[in-house]
């Protein structure tokens, strides 16, 4: 009972639009004070230790260095590359949007930052290809979701600090996901671009040879496609830790934003650290608060309890998997993907290894899962922004959600039930 009472008080701040790092914090103090004969300096303790992390030093960089590559001219670039690669077929420019942000996904690993970059170039020029404006956002929303699976990500790093997963693992597991869910984008598009006659006016400007050709857009690239090559290379490679990987990346796109694209000066980077500070910090306060949560959910047996409430429903694997995806789904339309992962990761593993799941692949199940939070109702971020961007009102973008997310979700159920999809690579590394 004290266990859903600390729960309810979460919640119920919640619903007073209390941000959701504030929100823990209230209802771990709260809990502390009044109910629970658990010491205040636990919950203090917890803040500290929880931070306190070699592997989470790498979440503030990997937000620096993507900062300043959006910074740096490395979309613009990307995009150019994929549409003279991709140009000539039919609905290009969307299937390019969902190229570019995988690739994009390699070098930044944050979904409102692929949509912020990527759909701030191609909705637009969409637009101008008289392709449908809330088709336009809803699919630059939902190809943004890449960013988390796609390595580096942030939400795999916290997974694996949290769970005591390999880093290095769960970056090699999600290059197969992440593919999949770009090429399941890219097939969609085509499909309704053909039904829909999108794109036409881009096949007539490749025509008339007013595309940047595949080799000139490639030179100008290819320092773009040297980021994820250098940062995962190394990782894989075994010559820098994921930590390590994340000041590389700055290094190298303080290097090719200053002196190669000459996007922006010295003058310019305290700016951009700036903006980075902010964002991390916020990251950071949520894993305090949200570990201190979690330490008192564990306290009070929340997540053995609920283990065995999902295995008193079926002892059946595939069931347990059906479940734990559809309160994931439906955790991911209300609440932030980090602090989902954070709370949620400790408690839910037990069940699944006790089905036999390996903590590796559900990594790849729950951050893939939380992900397409990105892109739901009523919290999904990534439609507010490529909302802005493309100045349409979601209720014109609902319609297209539904099979842009329809693939992904498909591409989930693959990822769920054919552990090789996520467990082959980091096999034949090991």
């Amino acid at each position: 009972m004290s266990g859903l009472i600390l729960i309810g008080i979460f919640l119920i701040t919640l619903c007073f639009h209390v941000p959701i790092m504030i929100a823990l914090g209230i209802a771990s103090v709260a809990y502390c004070l009044t109910i629970a004969d658990v010491p205040i300096n636990m919950i203090m303790n917890t803040y500290f230790t929880s931070m306190d992390s070699f592997p989470l030093i790498a979440v503030p960089f990997f937000i620096l260095a993507g900062d300043l590559m959006m910074q740096g001219g490395i979309s613009k670039r990307l995009i150019n590359f994929s549409l003279a690669l991709i140009g000539g077929i039919r609905g290009s420019l969307g299937m390019v949007t969902a190229l570019t942000s995988m690739i994009f996904a390699a070098v930044a690993g944050s979904g409102t930052a692929t949509v912020a970059c990527i759909g701030g170039i191609t909705i637009p020029e969409m637009l101008k290809q008289k392709y449908d404006k809330g088709f336009a956002c809803a699919l630059a929303a939902t190809a943004g979701a890449l960013g988390p699976i796609i390595p580096p990500s942030v939400a795999m790093i916290l997974y694996g600090v949290i769970c005591g997963v390999s880093i290095t693992d769960l970056f090699i597991a999600g290059v197969i996901p992440g593919i999949m869910m770009a090429a399941a984008l890219i097939l969609l598009v085509h499909f309704i671009a053909r039904k829909r006659g999108y794109g036409s006016g881009l096949l007539e400007d490749i025509k008339k040879g007013e595309v940047v050709s595949l080799r000139k857009a490639f030179k100008e690239a290819v320092w773009s496609l040297m980021v994820p090559t250098i940062i995962l290379g190394g990782i894989y490679g075994g010559i820098f830790t994921p930590t390590e990987a994340a000041v590389v990346a700055c290094d190298f796109a303080i290097f090719v934003g200053i002196f190669i694209y000459k996007e922006y000066t010295f003058k310019d980077i305290p700016g951009i650290i700036k903006k980075s500070a902010t964002t991390a910090g916020t990251v950071m306060l949520l894993v305090a608060c949200a570990s201190a949560l979690g330490r008192l959910l564990s306290f009070e047996r929340i997540p053995i309890e609920l283990a065995e409430a999902i295995i008193g429903l079926s002892d059946n694997k595939i069931i347990i998997l059906l479940i734990i995806n559809l309160f994931l789904l439906a955790v991911g339309m209300f609440m932030e993907t980090y602090a989902a992962i954070i709370i949620l990761a400790p408690i839910l593993l037990p069940t699944v290894v006790n089905v036999g799941v390996d903590p590796l692949h559900f990594g790849m199940i729950m951050v893939l899962n939380l992900t397409l939070g990105l892109c739901t109702p009523p919290v999904g971020v990534n439609l507010f922004i490529a909302s802005r961007i493309g100045d349409c009102p979601l209720d014109k973008m609902f319609k297209w959600l539904l099979p842009t997310l329809a693939v992904l979700l498909v591409v989930l159920l693959l990822v769920t039930y054919i552990p090789a999809l996520s467990m082959a690579l980091p096999g034949l590394i090991h």
